[in-house]
């Protein structure tokens, strides 16, 4: 006769659940337990919540100035060009020179730029060149300072917790894209450009302080070789890591596609929703929520997690979002949609740059880790034909070319190679 076993009391239960509850959320945010890597995650968040305020102010500043979506996309974009120019120069520095000291010199760098902008404004000189100037200026700077700050991570904390410390990076950025446009849409609106122009300014120097206390750590390379002996080293290292060269591409992808859509939203509010800034700041704040939820998710993942399919399906989820934002007439319907979008962007941020610093050695994760910035660079070639498109047509046509494109990308590398789905 068989005897039916007695359920466990819901006590254990319960107490079971929250162990694995207390488990997962340690395993989220185990790199923050090295401190080090502390400090510089506590900078780059002030840091990335100046630069995401600047996006708000910068793209419609532009926008007052000009009314001209062209003019908006140029002075947003104005950055890619020396990115791309001087990314791999920039990895390869990383690799050379103590990337602390870099880190520091190009936030120290990023204050200058945003006080010399918000001077301009205070005396009324400010003019679209100040702002495509200083856009240029800084993507100058980001051409050292991201393959730096992404490479020190591998010195910061150890293998086993560096998918962990870069999807937390990447979680840290998005919360700072949920809360900086909002609050920077609130203080453009109420107390005006200048203003917000110095709030990053502040925001700046307390990251400067923070990341002062980050260890000062040795360089990767000895630097006796010459400059472009380590960048063809590099690009040959690249060239033969296939994962990581399927990996770069995907990331093209996005920055061809995805990362105009950004440009071009402050067109879509005055022309489509027949709104202000602050309707701005509440879209790009949408987008950090989903984003900071999907990096969280994404911190949480183990190595067998089939993490390649989940970056798959994240670049998917983004061109379904840009299509249905070209579909919708209603803010609110725009709303939703941006927090699908922020759910996919997740992948590019997170998943993406974790993967392929996981699959290559410190060595050479600098010089990489410049590639990948190049990548920034190429946004021009995207958003410069959309900015056409807009100017001549509607926003709405662009949107839907930028969605339909990127949909297709990621099914493209779904079918067609398994580099990535094997991750």
């Amino acid at each position: 006769m068989s005897v039916d076993k007695p359920e466990p009391p819901a006590r254990s239960r319960t107490s079971r659940n929250a162990t694995r509850g207390n488990r997962i959320l340690s395993r989220t945010f185990s790199s923050l337990g090295q401190s080090g890597f502390r400090h510089l995650w506590f900078g780059m968040l002030l840091l990335m919540a100046a630069v995401n305020i600047q996006m708000l102010a910068r793209g419609y500043l532009t926008w007052e100035l000009t009314k001209s979506p062209i003019a908006v996309v140029v002075v947003g974009a104005g950055f890619a060009p020396p990115i791309l120019l001087l990314s791999l120069y920039g990895g390869a520095v990383a690799d050379r020179v103590s990337r602390k000291r870099i880190i520091q010199l190009g936030q120290l760098g990023m204050l200058v730029i945003t006080l010399f902008v918000g001077i301009s404004i205070s005396t009324d000189t400010v003019t679209v060149y100040h702002l495509t100037a200083a856009s240029v200026a800084q993507g100058t700077i980001w051409a050292f300072l991201m393959p730096a700050r992404q490479a020190i991570i591998g010195q910061l904390v150890d293998e086993d917790h560096l998918t962990n410390a870069v999807a937390l990076n990447a979680s840290g950025m998005s919360l700072m894209t949920v809360a900086a446009p909002g609050i920077g849409g609130i203080i453009y609106g109420v107390a005006g450009p200048a203003a917000t122009y110095y709030v990053m300014a502040t925001l700046t120097v307390v990251a400067l302080i923070l990341t002062s206390w980050v260890p000062t750590l040795p360089a990767v390379s000895s630097g006796k070789r010459r400059m472009w002996s380590d960048i063809k080293e590099g690009l040959v290292y690249t060239k033969h890591n296939r994962t990581v060269l399927v990996l770069l591409l995907v990331a093209l992808s996005t920055a061809l596609l995805a990362m105009p859509f950004r440009t071009l939203l402050p067109v879509q509010i005055e022309e489509v929703f027949k709104l202000e800034v602050e309707a701005l700041g509440l879209l790009l704040s949408m987008i950090g929520v989903g984003a900071l939820i999907g990096s969280l998710f994404i911190a949480s993942l183990s190595k067998n997690n089939h993490r390649g399919w989940v970056l798959l399906i994240t670049s998917m989820l983004s061109g379904v979002a840009i299509l249905l934002a070209a579909a919708t007439t209603s803010y609110t319907v725009a709303v939703g949609i941006m927090l699908l979008l922020g759910l996919g962007d997740s992948g590019r941020r997170a998943l993406n740059s974790s993967l392929i610093m996981e699959q290559t050695d410190d060595e050479h994760r600098g010089r990489v880790m410049g590639v990948y910035m190049m990548n920034f660079g190429l946004i021009p070639l995207g958003a410069l034909p959309l900015g056409f498109i807009t100017a001549s047509f509607d926003v709405r046509l662009a949107f839907a070319i930028a969605g339909g494109g990127l949909l297709a990308a990621a099914i493209g590398y779904t079918v067609f190679t398994d580099k990535v789905r094997r991750l």
